[in-house]
C-alpha cells in the first residue's frame, strides 16, 4: 500500500534473497551469510536479515496489546504522564540519609522507590525495627508514590514486610497505599544458600502474611518472583528465564500446599529480571517472559492474568575502572527495558561497582529514564516492538530455549530441589566460565576496561559513609502484629550452594589493581617497551593494538622517540626504556627478515621477555600477541616478569 503514495524502491531494480545472498558471499569473498551470523549464549543464531517468513505477523498470533492472554502487554494506551514506573534504588546504610535521598529524587522525577534493606547496613540500608524503618520513610506519601522492598539480607522478608505493613497503619488509609512488599522465600536460597527453619515453614508464613497484607492494602503486591540471582550469577538468557518460570511454579505449588489460592498469586508478584546492554537481545527476553507466563497459566489451567514485570539494569556489567562508561551500558539496558514493555523500570547507579552511589550517580540513573520517557517519547506507542521479525523471531527461539531449562529444572523435581542438588548451579556455573574465557580472549569486549582502557581516567565519585549499624536481624514484631500465633523457627533449615554475583570485569580489574599496586609501592607504573621495525605505515596499526592490549592490565607502553633503524638502535632503545619487557611491532614481511635479530638484541640488552604482535614464530620471541590470544593469561605473564605482585 505505501508503493502507491511513496515509492521508495522506484530508483532501484528488483532484487531478489537469492541475489543479496549472493552479493554477501562476493563481499565475504566466500563463506556465506554464516560467517555474520552471531549466536547468543544459549546457542541462539542471531541472523543478518529477517524476513516475513522468519515471523508469520500477518495474522497477528500474539493478539493486540492489552488483549488476553497478554502477550504484548497489558494494555493498549500507556499512561500518557507516565508509560511506566520508574523506581529507584537506595541503598545508603543510614536510614536518615537513605530518607534525604529518598525525598530529593520524589521531587526529582522518580516515580517511586525501592529500599534495598540490610539490617547489618553491608549491602543495603540498616533497617531492623519500626524506628529505623520510620526514619528512612519519613515524610514519604505512600498514597503517590509505591514503596517497595529490596530483601538484601539474611531471611526472606516476611519481618521487614510486617514492619512496612505496621509503618503503613500509622500513614494513612490503608485502601489507598501502594505497596511492593516483595516476600520471596525461594529468592532468599538462591541469594544466601539458607533459609532458617526451612523451606516449608518460610511459606507457611509468607501465605498468611500474604493473604493479610493482600486484603489490609489492596492497592499492593505482597509476592516477589526474582530471577536477576541466576543473571548476576552469570547465567544466560534462557537460564534466566527457565529459573523465572521454575521459581513461579515452585512458589504456587508450595502456596496452594499450606491453603493459599493460587488464582491469587498472578496478581500478588513482581516479576524481576534483570537487562544488560545488548538491547536487541534484553527486548527479546523481555517479549519472551511474557509467552512463558501465558504458557505457564495455560498449563496449570489458570486465567490468563498480565505479567507485572520488573526490568533491573544489570549489575554484573558495571565496572569500576573508567566507571563512566557504566552511563552508556545503563542507557542501553534501560531502553531495552521500556520497549521491552517492562511495567516497572530500575536503572543503577552508574557509580554502583565502586560503592554506595551518591548524588550524581542517582541523578544520572533517574534522568537517563526521564530524557527516555520524555524527550525520546519511548513510552507513547504501545508494544512498540511488536512486529519486528527479528525480535519477534529472536523472542520466540528464546522463548523455547528457556522452556527447555525450566523443563530440566521441573524434571529435578523443581527449582528448590535443583537448588539443594547443586544441579541448576552447575549449569550456571558452566555458562560463567564459558563466559569468563571469552572475555578473557576478548570476544566480548568490556569498553574501558579491556578495550580501549584509560590508563589516566577520573576516578567516579561515591558516597562518603560512616555509619555503622550494631543490628544482626531484623526485629519480628511488625510480623507478630499481623500474626498473633507466630510459631518459632524450630525447623531444620534448607540449604544449597548460593549463586555468588560475578562481574564481568573480574580478571581485568584485578589486573588493574595489583598494577595499581606497583605504582603505589614503586611511584612508577609497570611499563613495557614497544621496538617497533620497518616505517610508521607498516608498524602503527600493531602498535596500537598492542598499546591497548597492555593498557587493560595497567601496563603503559613505552615507544622510542625516533623508530629504531638498526638492532642496535632497538636495544639501545630498550635500555633507556628502563623496562623488563618488550614487544616487537611491524609488518609480516619484515617479520621474517628482522624480527629474530631484533628479539636477540632486545634480549642482549636485558630483555626478561620478548612478545611479538602478530603469529611469526622464531628464536628469541617467547610469546606472540594476535586477536583471539587469552589477554588476561597474557598480561599475567607480563605483570609476572615485570615484577608485579600477584
Amino acid at each position: 500500500m505505501a508503493d502507491s503514495f511513496l515509492s521508495l524502491s522506484a530508483g532501484f531494480e528488483d532484487a531478489t534473497e537469492a541475489q543479496w545472498l549472493e552479493a554477501v558471499e562476493k563481499a565475504l569473498k566466500g563463506g556465506g551469510i554464516e560467517r555474520i551470523t552471531r549466536h547468543t549464549d544459549d546457542g541462539i543464531a542471531v541472523r543478518p536479515l529477517y524476513r516475513e517468513s522468519d515471523f508469520q505477523s500477518s495474522t497477528d498470533p500474539l493478539g493486540a496489546p492489552g488483549d488476553a492472554p497478554y502477550l504484548r502487554g497489558d494494555t493498549a494506551e500507556p499512561d500518557a504522564f507516565l508509560p511506566w514506573d520508574i523506581r529507584q534504588t537506595f541503598t545508603h546504610p543510614d536510614p536518615a540519609e537513605t530518607n534525604t535521598e529518598i525525598l530529593r529524587d520524589l521531587e526529582r522525577g522518580v516515580s517511586s522507590v525501592e529500599i534495598a534493606v540490610d539490617c547489618t547496613g553491608a549491602n543495603g540500608v540498616a533497617i531492623h525495627d519500626a524506628t529505623t524503618l520510620a526514619t528512612a520513610l519519613d515524610g514519604v506519601r505512600a498514597d503517590i508514590a509505591t514503596i517497595a522492598l529490596d530483601h538484601r539480607g539474611a531471611g526472606s522478608g516476611t519481618s521487614i514486610a510486617g514492619l512496612l505493613a505496621l509503618w503503613g497503619e500509622k500513614s494513612g488509609e490503608a485502601a489507598k497505599l501502594q505497596f511492593a512488599f516483595n516476600i520471596d522465600p525461594i529468592g532468599l536460597l538462591m541469594r544466601t544458600g539458607e533459609i532458617e527453619g526451612g523451606i516449608d515453614d518460610a511459606f507457611v508464613r509468607t501465605a498468611e502474611l500474604s493473604r493479610l497484607l493482600c486484603l489490609r492494602y489492596p492497592k499492593s503486591t505482597t509476592l516477589r518472583v526474582d530471577a536477576r540471582t541466576v543473571h548476576e550469577a552469570g547465567g544466560s538468557e534462557a537460564q534466566e528465564l527457565g529459573a523465572l518460570m521454575a521459581h513461579a511454579v515452585d512458589t504456587m505449588r508450595r502456596l496452594d500446599k499450606v491453603g493459599y489460592d493460587i488464582n491469587a498469586v498472578p496478581a500478588q508478584t513482581i516479576f524481576t529480571v534483570a537487562t544488560g546492554a545488548n538491547y536487541g537481545l534484553e527486548i527479546a527476553k523481555l517479549r519472551a517472559a511474557r509467552r512463558l507466563w501465558a504458557r505457564v497459566l495455560d498449563a496449570m489451567e489458570l486465567d490468563a492474568e498480565p505479567m507485572k514485570l520488573q526490568a533491573v539494569s544489570s549489575a554484573r556489567m558495571l565496572t569500576r575502572y573508567d566507571a563512566w562508561t557504566n552511563m552508556l551500558r545503563n542507557t542501553a539496558a534501560g531502553f531495552a527495558a521500556s520497549v521491552g514493555g517492562a511495567d516497572i523500570v530500575t536503572v543503577r547507579a552508574f557509580n554502583e561497582a565502586l560503592g554506595t552511589p551518591e548524588e550524581l550517580g542517582r541523578r544520572t540513573a533517574r534522568n537517563t529514564q526521564i530524557i527516555a520517557m520524555e524527550e525520546s517519547r519511548l513510552g507513547r506507542v504501545a508494544d512498540p516492538a511488536g512486529g519486528s521479525w527479528f525480535e519477534e523471531t529472536l523472542a520466540d527461539d528464546l522463548a523455547e530455549a528457556a522452556w527447555k531449562e525450566f523443563q530440566a529444572i521441573e524434571a529435578e523435581g523443581g527449582l528448590v530441589q535443583s537448588l539443594m542438588d547443586g544441579k541448576l548451579q552447575s549449569r550456571i556455573a558452566d555458562m560463567r566460565d564459558t563466559r569468563f574465557k571469552a572475555i578473557a580472549k576478548r570476544k566480548v569486549p568490556i569498553t574501558g576496561v579491556s578495550e580501549f582502557p584509560l590508563l589516566d581516567a577520573d576516578d567516579a565519585p561515591i558516597a562518603d559513609v560512616d555509619f555503622e549499624s550494631s543490628a544482626t536481624s531484623v526485629s519480628s514484631e511488625g510480623l507478630r502484629s499481623f500474626l498473633k500465633d507466630l510459631p518459632e523457627k524450630d525447623g531444620a533449615p534448607t540449604t544449597a550452594a548460593a549463586l555468588q554475583p560475578i562481574h564481568l570485569a573480574r580478571d581485568f580489574e584485578a589486573l588493574r589493581d595489583r598494577a595499581n599496586g606497583y605504582e603505589a609501592a614503586k611511584g612508577a607504573r609497570p611499563s613495557t617497551y614497544i621496538a617497533t621495525l620497518g616505517p610508521l605505515a607498516e608498524h602503527n596499526a600493531r602498535v596500537d593494538f598492542v598499546r591497548n592490549l597492555f593498557a587493560a592490565g595497567g601496563i603503559e607502553a613505552k615507544e622510542p622517540p625516533v623508530p629504531p633503524a638498526t638492532p642496535e638502535d632497538t636495544a639501545a632503545g630498550f635500555k633507556a626504556s628502563s623496562c623488563r619487557i618488550a614487544v616487537i611491532c611491524g609488518a609480516d614481511k619484515r617479520y621474517e627478515d628482522e624480527a629474530v635479530e631484533a628479539a636477540e638484541a632486545l634480549k642482549k640488552a636485558g630483555a626478561q621477555r620478548v612478545f611479538l604482535a602478530g603469529k611469526f614464530e622464531g628464536a628469541g620471541i617467547d610469546t606472540n600477541l594476535f586477536m583471539g590470544c587469552d589477554a588476561v593469561d597474557v598480561l599475567e605473564l607480563a605483570q609476572a616478569e615485570i615484577g608485579v605482585a600477584k
